[in-house]
């Protein structure tokens, strides 16, 4: 018999996660929101801020470059993309299916202070990494103060 420590949070941590993950952006997408249909999967998606520009991460293993459209208008970000499943898996022998399949679109809302025409996207590893560079007089600027 194996003894292993009991850690009863983790479990509730997991169950949060979860449902974060189900009500997490008022129940649909900020698409639905302008009038667009919910979609029925979103990559996972992490956002960041630095000094020089807005960073986001999204998950898209598997995805092509051509699979994905990212477009930028006025403050919104749109990310439109395309899982296909690769073959049908006849179920007597299937074990588990986890993967989501099908249309995604995801859009978020960015602040005024970014130069649009600088946005840079890569796919690297499955990982779509887009960085939108601040416009100039939005990036925090150090004053100097002078001793008298």
């Amino acid at each position: 018999m194996r003894i292993t420590k009991w850690q009863p949070y983790s479990d509730l941590v997991n169950m949060y996660d979860r449902w974060n993950r189900i009500f997490g952006e008022d129940l649909l997408d900020e698409s639905s929101k302008n009038g667009l249909m919910p979609s029925a999967w979103r990559p996972l998606t992490d956002i960041y801020e630095t000094k020089e520009a807005y960073v986001f991460k999204i998950e898209l293993p598997g995805f092509k470059k051509e699979d994905v459209k990212v477009e930028f208008s006025g403050e919104t970000l749109i990310l439109r993309g395309e899982r296909k499943q690769e073959e049908e898996t006849k179920n007597e022998n299937c074990h588990r299916l986890e993967r989501s399949y099908g249309m995604f679109e995801r859009s978020f809302t960015i602040p005024k202070n970014v130069d649009a025409k600088k946005i840079d996207a890569s796919l690297q590893d499955g990982i779509l990494m887009l960085t939108i560079p601040k416009v100039e007089e939005a990036k925090t600027k150090a004053i100097p103060i002078t001793v008298k």
